[in-house]
């Protein structure tokens, strides 16, 4: 629990968001635990928000370091950083950011093994990743604990949002994946890799955008405020085009 002096500080540094979140709805968020699934751009984007709109916990998995291509569009990063672990630069940003912050920094990579040990115990999980094999790990774990899952995803100038729980298609349904409703076998998880053999092309924004939206969903779902976007409708946008953003139902 925060002391005296970061309780005082952690209601100053949130007084330009009470008229849009009541103190209860704040008190709410403080004592909310959420795992976010990496640290780049879509994750740097989403930590950073969630701890300057005051999440009292966060989870942070990844396994990279930073290096210099990174640094177009991951928050996070900086030449400074260049080499050195995400989870490491992300957890002690973010404590800079806001002091009464719990970040538990797991610096490996999520799989079959230890997905139950890191994601138990959340409110929501955050789907930051660029893999979709580890996705489908962690949205078939999420649905298992009965926890939402913001998935986040982009490609080029293009974006999009959804929120999975137990009362929405999978996220492997909604997308139509081989590997739904089978075991993760050598065979299945070939299939998978299959469709995500390409390195998507990225500019900065895009995550970000990304990030930011997935943050406020998960203060729509804390605090019971407004409308989540809940599949099978998702929140798509491309940044190139003049009417850039669409709720479409899929």
């Amino acid at each position: 629990m925060p002391d005296e002096q970061e309780a005082k500080s952690y209601w100053e540094m949130l007084d330009r968001q009470k008229g849009i979140i009541s103190e209860a709805e704040q008190l709410n968020l403080l004592n909310s635990q959420i795992t976010v699934i990496g640290c780049g751009g879509i994750g740097g984007a989403t930590t950073e928000m969630l701890a300057r709109i005051g999440v009292g916990k966060l989870r942070i998995v990844d396994k990279d370091v930073f290096d210099l291509s990174n640094i177009n569009r991951q928050l996070m990063s900086s030449r400074e950083s260049v080499g050195r672990s995400k989870t490491e630069i992300t957890k002690k940003r973010l404590e800079s950011i806001n002091p009464t912050i719990e970040v538990e920094a797991f610096n490996q990579e999520l799989n079959d093994k230890n997905v139950l040990k890191i994601l138990n115990g959340s409110q929501i999980i955050i789907d930051a990743l660029d893999n979709l094999l580890t996705r489908i790990i962690v949205s078939r774990c999420s649905e298992k604990l009965d926890i939402p899952f913001i998935h986040g995803a982009i490609h080029g100038t293009m974006g999009q949002v959804t929120v999975f729980n137990s009362s929405t298609p999978s996220y492997e349904e909604l997308f139509k994946l081989p590997s739904q409703g089978k075991e993760l076998s050598d065979e299945t998880r070939s299939k998978v890799s299959n469709l995500s053999k390409e390195v998507p092309p990225v500019i900065g924004p895009v995550p970000n955008i990304v990030g930011c939206l997935q943050a406020f969903e998960a203060v729509k779902l804390i605090t019971g405020k407004g409308s989540p976007i809940m599949a099978p409708r998702v929140l798509m946008f491309d940044l190139m085009k003049e009417e850039a953003f669409s709720v479409v139902r899929f």
